[in-house]
């Protein structure tokens, strides 16, 4: 009889550990969210996440799971190492496990009208976060959660008119693009170009993707700087394609911010330490804390309740003098 009783506890404690670990869709989902599992009435959101690609994309996830153990929501999360058909495969296994809600950050804009019908037919509603798609039908995603990329790139091109408004020489500049196809590196880039064409002595001389990477954006930095002797400014996607470019423009004898400026996308504590050093010029901030605010509209939306079809993160700008008194209270 105690034997019995035995194997009873084992079995039923293997069935726990199945409960908790398995049907995630891959070896790189995990739970986490609300406490002791957050009951049977607790929301369940299944969440893709681009990759760890960054600092910017490191804090906004820690963003994410912090908010949604704040918010007593089971967050089952995937990670898609920067790969489409990854962000593909997971939400199909969030449709499979009948989640409550779907959110993610498309890798890139294009080809997700397939997926998202698939999730619109199970009635899983689906906030995009960050980054948006490009899909003309706009009934297949309930929100989308983020920041202006557009006037995130005027902003960049702005400082940079106003920065040289008395010169008249030609201002040669490379352009450190991010993931090709997603929406930050077409949207930064847009809005940069738009600002900066307005007048002709702004020259773009190379543009190349760096991936939004450290490292990528040292080896690409390297091949401008051998190519093109006479660089002026750097325009870089986000803040490690910056920081990556600081350290070929250093090994090649040359002094960031000064021989070279430099704008970078992000302000994460690592570029705004550079700004506040003088390697960086301007920062355009974007935000990477959107947790509350995606499990508020999660809830939202669970719910029934009607959202705007777009909520845009409040942002702003940082020179040296201002990353110098914002970097000791800075979360990221």
């Amino acid at each position: 009889m105690l034997k019995r009783i035995a194997m009873l506890v084992v079995a039923g404690m293997a069935a726990a550990t199945l409960a908790a670990c398995g049907s995630q869709g891959g070896s790189d989902s995990v739970d986490a969210g609300a406490p002791g599992g957050g009951g049977d009435d607790a929301i369940v959101m299944g969440f893709s996440q681009v990759g760890a690609e960054s600092g910017w994309r490191t804090a906004n996830t820690k963003s994410i799971e912090e908010a949604a153990k704040e918010a007593g929501i089971t967050l089952r999360f995937s990670d898609a190492q920067q790969k489409q058909e990854n962000q593909i495969k997971a939400i199909r296994s969030y449709i499979q496990q009948k989640v409550d809600v779907i959110a993610f950050s498309p890798v890139v804009e294009s080809g997700w009208d397939t997926v998202l019908k698939e999730a619109k037919d199970a009635n899983i509603p689906v906030i995009l976060t960050d980054r948006a798609v490009d899909s003309a039908d706009t009934s297949l995603y309930r929100t989308f959660l983020g920041s202006d990329f557009v006037e995130e790139g005027k902003k960049a091109g702005q400082w940079l008119v106003e920065e040289y408004k008395d010169s008249t020489d030609t201002v040669n500049i490379v352009e450190l693009q991010g993931t090709t196809g997603s929406a930050p590196a077409n949207d930064r880039k847009a809005g940069f170009a738009e600002v900066i064409g307005a007048d002709s002595k702004f020259k773009i001389i190379a543009s190349q993707t760096g991936d939004f990477t450290r490292a990528k954006g040292k080896e690409v930095m390297e091949a401008f700087l051998k190519a093109h002797p006479d660089i002026d400014v750097l325009y870089a996607h986000n803040d490690d394609m910056g920081l990556g470019a600081i350290e070929a423009i250093e090994g090649a004898g040359k002094v960031p911010g000064q021989d070279i400026k430099i704008i970078t996308v992000d302000a994460v504590k690592d570029g705004m330490q550079a700004l506040a050093d003088g390697k960086i010029n301007f920062i355009v901030e974007c935000s990477p804390l959107l947790g509350p605010q995606l499990m508020d509209l999660a809830k939202k939306v669970v719910a029934g309740e009607s959202v705007p079809e777009r909520v845009v993160t409040e942002e702003t700008t940082f020179t040296q003098e201002q990353a110098k008194e914002a970097l000791p209270s800075r979360q990221y």
